[in-house]
C-alpha cells in the first residue's frame, strides 16, 4: 500500500467516483436534507462519520464472516453494522447537538437505509480494499457526499431568489440543479492521479 494508491482512492471518492453524482447512491438524503446549508453540512458531517465507521467494522465483520465460511450474509451483517452505528449517531447527537438532531428530523434514521453507507462496505469488499484503504475510501466517500450535499444546498438556497418559470418551482428545479451539478462533476472522469 503507498501514498499515492491512497490519493488514488480518496480523489475517486470524492470527485471521480462521487456516490451522488456518479454512482447515485444516497439520493434520498441528498434531495430531501439539502434546503439548507446548515443542515446539508450537519448531514453530510453524520454520514461522513458513519461511512467511515462502517468501512472500519464492515472490514472486521467480514473477516470474520470469510472465517466462519458465511460469506454469503455479509449484505445482512454490514446492515446490522450500518443500524447499530446510525443508532450510536442518533443518540450522540440528541445528547451534544439538540439543534442538529432537531434539524436531521426523520432523515437522521434514513441513514441506516441510506444506500450509499451500504454500498461503500460493499464496494470495500467488491475492490478488495485492506482495512486502511477501507476506511480512507469510507471517510473519503463521506466527504465527496458531503461536498456534493453542501454544493447542492448551496445553489439551492440561490435559486430560491432568483427568477425562473413557475413551472420549475420547488423540487423541478432542484431536480434539474442537481443534474447539472452531476454534469459538471463528469469533468473528473478522466482523471488521472499519476
Amino acid at each position: 500500500m503507498s501514498v499515492t494508491t491512497l490519493l488514488a482512492i480518496s480523489l475517486g471518492a470524492i470527485l471521480t467516483n462521487n456516490f451522488i453524482f456518479a454512482q447515485f447512491l444516497g439520493i434520498c438524503p441528498f434531495l430531501g436534507v439539502s434546503k439548507k446549508i446548515d443542515t446539508a453540512i450537519g448531514m453530510g458531517a453524520a454520514v461522513t462519520f458513519v461511512m467511515g465507521l462502517a468501512s472500519a467494522f464492515a472490514y472486521g465483520v467480514n473477516k470474520i464472516l470469510i472465517a466462519l465460511d458465511l460469506g454469503y450474509m455479509q449484505t445482512v451483517a454490514f446492515i446490522l453494522v450500518i443500524a447499530a452505528l446510525v443508532q450510536f449517531v442518533e443518540m450522540f447527537l440528541k445528547k451534544f447537538i439538540p439543534t442538529l438532531y432537531t434539524a436531521l428530523g426523520v432523515y437522521l434514521p434514513l441513514i441506516t437505509t441510506n444506500c450509499a453507507v451500504l454500498g461503500v462496505a460493499l464496494l470495500n469488499v467488491q475492490n478488495n480494499y485492506n482495512f486502511i484503504e477501507s476506511v480512507v475510501y469510507g471517510i473519503t466517500g463521506g466527504l465527496g457526499f458531503l461536498l456534493a450535499i453542501f454544493l447542492f444546498a448551496a445553489v439551492r438556497e440561490q435559486t430560491e431568489f432568483s427568477e425562473h418559470p413557475k413551472a420549475f418551482d420547488g423540487f423541478p428545479i432542484a431536480l434539474i440543479t442537481g443534474g447539472l451539478i452531476a454534469l459538471a462533476f463528469m469533468g473528473f472522469s478522466g482523471l488521472k492521479v499519476w
